[in-house]
């Protein structure tokens, strides 16, 4: 995948105040209004993958590809996906190798997993040097570049990016969903398992699954008018006897608004709590994390 716009690729050299500012202009670079032609129900994913016997193989042959930092494998993810309208939904998620000496994360292992109709077709990964700690708001800095290598060597051009973390739910309307998004201008989701910043219509506590609530703009956004809708808060699943799972917090990226990035992801859960593309993607980090150490 090439880079839409290659001058707002996150530098982690730069500033707090550089990195802000980029912030910024990628905010004002993103649509959060629908352009793309996405409906929630073709990108549906009916059964989720059991992954008690590991990842589900890649349909049709293909096979993982390595990316930056890990060497490179070919893959074949040209097979036929039974329909060729089909969108090609692509989840993005990391994990962490840690110094032994230091005891703290020195590289990130990001992880990009490929659906067309609801199936993998192809897996790629890419392990990189983390070379800026976590700072609240600027984990595109951190993590963004990671990303990109994994998605880099993805043969497979997605149609719809479902990333771990923010989007427009952020302190300047450019969270790592939309940071990738801008950067290949490609519609994106933000899908975060804790809210950033925003106030959220109603109380979060012990909803019923398929709830949905606003999330607004608050002080801490500096690039919205107060109450602008930013996000929802989305309860994607929940127990039938005790309702003690907490909700996503779902916000557009790039190129999608905040109704149908809700509605694009209450379509990719599968009885989980998280989307599948993201759920993949999380335990193939997880597995190129434990054939990287």
């Amino acid at each position: 995948m090439g880079l839409a716009r290659p001058a707002l690729r996150p530098d982690p050299s730069l500033s707090r105040a550089e990195m802000e500012a980029l912030q910024r202009d990628i905010a004002a670079a993103a649509t959060f209004e629908d352009d793309h032609a996405l409906d929630p129900a073709a990108v549906a994913v009916d059964e989720a993958a059991s992954l008690a016997d590991g990842l589900p193989p890649a349909r049709d042959g293909a096979q993982e590809r390595l990316g930056a930092g890990a060497g490179a494998e070919s893959a074949d993810a040209s097979g036929s996906t039974g329909d060729p309208d089909a969108p090609t939904v692509v989840g993005v998620d990391q994990a962490f190798l840690t110094d032994r000496g230091e005891g703290r994360p020195d590289a990130a292992v990001s992880a990009a997993v490929a659906l067309c109709g609801g199936r993998v077709i192809e897996y790629a990964s890419a392990t990189t040097p983390l070379s800026i700690p976590y700072v609240p708001g600027l984990l595109a800095f951190r993590e963004g570049e990671p990303i990109l290598a994994a998605l880099d060597a993805l043969d497979a051009d997605p149609d719809l990016l479902v990333c771990d973390g923010s989007g427009r739910i952020h302190f300047r309307e450019a969270g790592l969903a939309t940071h990738v998004g801008v950067l290949h201008d490609v519609p994106s989701v933000g899908v975060a398992k804790s809210l950033l910043c925003g106030e959220p219509d109603e109380s979060t506590s012990e909803r019923p699954a398929g709830w949905r609530t606003p999330v607004r703009a608050d002080d801490a956004v500096t690039t919205a008018e107060p109450g602008t809708v930013i996000g929802h808060a989305f309860q994607s699943r929940q127990y039938p006897n005790s309702r003690r799972v907490n909700p996503l917090y779902v916000s557009p990226g790039h190129r999608v608004s905040a109704e149908t990035a809700v509605d694009l992801v209450a379509a990719l859960c599968a009885g989980y709590k998280l989307p599948e593309p993201t759920r993949l993607a999380d335990a193939h980090a997880e597995r190129a994390k434990h054939d990287a150490e």
